[in-house]
């Protein structure tokens, strides 16, 4: 199975959402509604069934075309995948999320698309507290031939985090992906952790970390935003990377962030295999959300 293939069957439960037998300019509550429960947000929705009405569709054919241009209207500007600048040495991605939304997984991912690409990658296992975290993150380095920074089970994650940092750049990694444990957006204490980290990467370099990226998790819907929102302001966000799009009802959560945040989307995750992460297209991102 291909990998539009696979996003767009992963958008199915979304895409039912508009499969419309029939416009009726005079009732547009379906199409409304469609929009509401694909997580598209009240401000887009309003301002796209504004448009939809002035354009006024005949067929369900033009409605979906109509909704289709204006979905890449919309994500045009933010897809773009990760440029990484190898006269940095290293070029410091930091992986922030809250638990569960696959960051080891993602960092894995991303590790082996920039490997294929000629670049030497490492890894920082910074999550030092979930069970299992650095064995993950070191079969993936085995994986696609990547060095992996670690230390003892509960260690400071900012102090392996400094070593890790000097020791790459010795090293002269074009990459450096620095993984960190999952922390709630309404922890305050978790979050301090977190500034912590970025203060300590900046002794080393001032200029890193040169990405920061924040992992979501596409099931939890309008809580994205909240997320956003919180690690944006404590930490300063550059990109965004959606996981388990496959059997989520919510695809449209990623316009609503668009609306509100405009950050570049780097790349959608649907599956556990190596290759089931991918760069974000606004075509193809259409495509599936509408199930054409």
């Amino acid at each position: 199975m291909s990998w539009l293939e696979k996003l767009k069957k992963g958008f199915q439960k979304t895409a039912t959402l508009f499969s419309f037998t029939k416009v009726d300019l005079s009732q547009l509550d379906d199409v409304e509604e469609a929009f509401l429960q694909a997580d598209v947000g009240y401000h887009t929705t309003s301002e796209w069934m504004t448009k939809i009405a002035q354009k006024k569709p005949q067929t369900p054919e033009q409605l979906r075309q109509i909704i289709y241009d204006m979905i890449v209207e919309k994500m045009a500007p933010v897809s773009r995948s990760l440029s990484v600048d190898t006269t940095r040495k290293p070029f410091v991605v930091l992986m922030i999320g809250v638990n569960g939304a696959g960051k080891t997984t993602t960092i894995g991912k991303m590790g082996s698309f920039y490997k294929k690409q000629g670049l030497k990658v490492s890894f920082v296992a910074g999550d030092t507290f979930r069970a299992g975290a650095t064995e993950q993150l070191q079969k993936w380095g085995e994986r696609i031939g990547s060095r992996v920074y670690t230390a003892q089970a509960g260690a400071d994650s900012a102090g392996l985090i400094y070593d890790a940092l000097r020791e790459s750049r010795l090293n002269q990694d074009d990459v450096l992906f620095i993984d960190t444990a999952g922390r709630l957006h309404n922890r305050s204490d978790l979050m301090d952790e977190l500034k912590k980290i970025v203060r300590v990467i900046k002794k080393i370099d001032e200029t890193a970390p040169h990405a920061v990226l924040l992992v979501l998790d596409a099931t939890v819907g309008q809580n994205a935003l909240a997320q956003v929102q919180t690690f944006s302001e404590m930490i300063g966000v550059t990109g965004l990377v959606m996981t388990k799009i496959d059997g989520t009802a919510k695809g449209g959560i990623l316009l609503a962030l668009t609306d509100r945040f405009h950050l570049p989307i780097y790349a959608l995750g649907i599956g556990e295999q190596v290759d089931d992460l991918q760069s974000f297209t606004a075509e193809q991102y259409a495509e599936s959300l509408l199930g054409q």
